[in-house]
């Protein structure tokens, strides 16, 4: 008797349990979902099509390392490419988000990682260029500090919740 009435509180407390709810609320619900399917499909849209034009982009600046043998091209490129991944894995993250049903971490945290060595790859590069100037020179290799220390923790995270994930649930 005890264990059904537990089953049953915790079926109440439990959105997932409860199933749906009756008459309008259902609808609702549905039409919410629908209008949830219809934003994440356009936002799926804009990032193929971001990561089509990024492509072009890094195509075209390729272009110019036929007769540019200065790092700038190459920097170009490298920073254009590696904006696509950012954008590719936002993609992933929302294709994750819409199977799933719930927001997954772990995309985001990969497109914080990616973007901070993509900020680290250009200021390395921008810092070789300005090495004894001074100022310009400690402000740049302290944003590669700050940005290092951002990516190990960012990367302590991800690691953290995929043991996190290998985990038996608390409550079984």
């Amino acid at each position: 008797m005890t264990t059904q009435r537990s089953t049953r509180d915790s079926e109440q407390r439990d959105p997932e349990k409860r199933g749906h709810p009756p008459g309008l609320g259902r609808v609702g619900t549905r039409a919410l979902e629908i209008a949830e399917n219809v934003v994440y499909t356009g936002i799926a849209i804009f990032l193929v099509a971001t990561a089509l034009l990024l492509l072009g982009v890094a195509a075209k600046t390729s272009w110019g390392l036929v007769g540019d043998f200065s790092t700038t091209p190459v920097l170009e490129v490298l920073d254009v490419l590696l904006l696509v991944f950012i954008v590719v894995e936002l993609l992933f993250a929302v294709r994750t988000t819409v199977e799933r049903r719930e927001l997954v971490a772990e995309p985001f945290l990969l497109v914080g990682i990616i973007a901070s060595i993509k900020e680290i790859v250009v200021l390395s590069v921008e810092a070789a260029g300005v090495i004894g100037k001074g100022a310009e020179f400690d402000d740049r290799i302290t944003e590669i500090a700050v940005l290092g220390v951002l990516v190990l923790l960012l990367g302590s995270t991800a690691w953290a919740l995929r043991v996190k994930e290998r985990e038996p649930d608390e409550g079984s």
